[in-house]
């Protein structure tokens, strides 16, 4: 699979993510936001583990569960609040900071060389979305806010790890992310139940909309995602997420009917012209020897 072809199924999980908040306001029962991550996360992950059978082995039990609490357990608890708090343009425009957040871990933690051209890439890709979040139509909740940006601090350093850690040898991406959000779903788990139990009512839209993030949004994104960070060099994949805000951005203004101003127009086209410019300068790292790990061996079968 040449590198374009890698770039745009990688692209395909932001795109779907910018669905989130959409179907979050739309269908979601209000003041669930655990909850909500609860189900993108555990059923699918769960059921990717079941018909992989393969657990993880060794060092790999506390790696999943860290990666898992970045990844998931932090995150969607995180967005899905940010999404409830916040205009969806809004809400996922903030994610614009993760490039910035990924290209500076990326150097501490994976001692990447920053490039002019990456760090252009991306403070110009912030500074778009900025533009978009300080539309005169924009509703700025600080929580929301804040949100939005302890999400995408989590998820960047967990994008981190994800590069660095790399996947057991004979362990697919599917299964790979089925571990990722079956962790970070038991993390949820206790404090879902604690805080915020189960809605009162769970009408079909919300049954759809929980099987739409859970399947769509959730392991098939993730999926090709976490498959995208071990091939790409760093900032690629940290640039495709301003996809999220450009989606949903646009889902707000043709579905909610949200404000659509010249100055979120350049903001976008910033946005878009930061992405593309870093995926054709971005160059991957110098290969270094993979040590061999383990193969994760397959999941005991129940005796009957």
């Amino acid at each position: 699979m040449n590198r374009l072809t890698i770039v745009l199924v990688t692209a395909l999980a932001p795109l779907s993510w910018g669905t989130t908040y959409l179907v979050t306001t739309e269908l979601l029962p209000p003041g669930h936001p655990l909850f909500a991550g609860l189900l993108r996360s555990l059923p699918a992950g769960l059921l990717a583990v079941l018909l992989t059978r393969r657990l993880p082995h060794g060092t790999w039990w506390p790696k999943m569960f860290v990666l898992g609490a970045l990844n998931i357990g932090a995150f969607f608890p995180l967005l899905f609040l940010a999404a409830e708090r916040l205009p969806g343009g809004v809400a996922a425009a903030v994610a614009g900071a993760q490039p910035l957040i990924v290209l500076a871990l990326g150097a501490l933690v994976l001692h990447e060389r920053i490039r002019a051209v990456s760090a252009a890439a991306a403070v110009v890709g912030a500074g778009g979305v900025a533009l978009v979040v300080l539309g005169p139509a924009a509703q700025l909740d600080l929580w929301g806010v804040l949100a939005a940006l302890g999400g995408v601090s989590a998820t960047g350093l967990g994008m981190i790890l994800t590069k660095r850690w790399g996947r057991p040898q004979g362990v697919g991406p599917v299964v790979y992310a089925g571990w990722q959000l079956s962790a970070g779903g038991l993390l949820l788990l206790p404090v879902t139940l604690a805080v915020e139990g189960v809605p009162a009512t769970i009408d079909g839209g919300a049954a759809l909309g929980y099987l739409w993030l859970g399947t769509v949004g959730g392991i098939i994104a993730y999926t090709l995602w976490f498959r995208g960070i071990q091939q790409l060099p760093v900032i690629a994949p940290g640039l495709l997420a301003l996809l999220s805000p450009l989606v949903a951005t646009v889902l707000g203004v043709l579905v909610l009917g949200e404000s659509f101003t010249p100055i979120q127009a350049l903001g976008l086209a910033l946005a878009l012209g930061a992405l593309v410019l870093g995926q054709l300068t971005a160059r991957p790292r110098a290969a270094a020897p993979s040590p061999v790990i383990a193969e994760a061996p397959p999941m005991p079968t129940a005796r009957r």
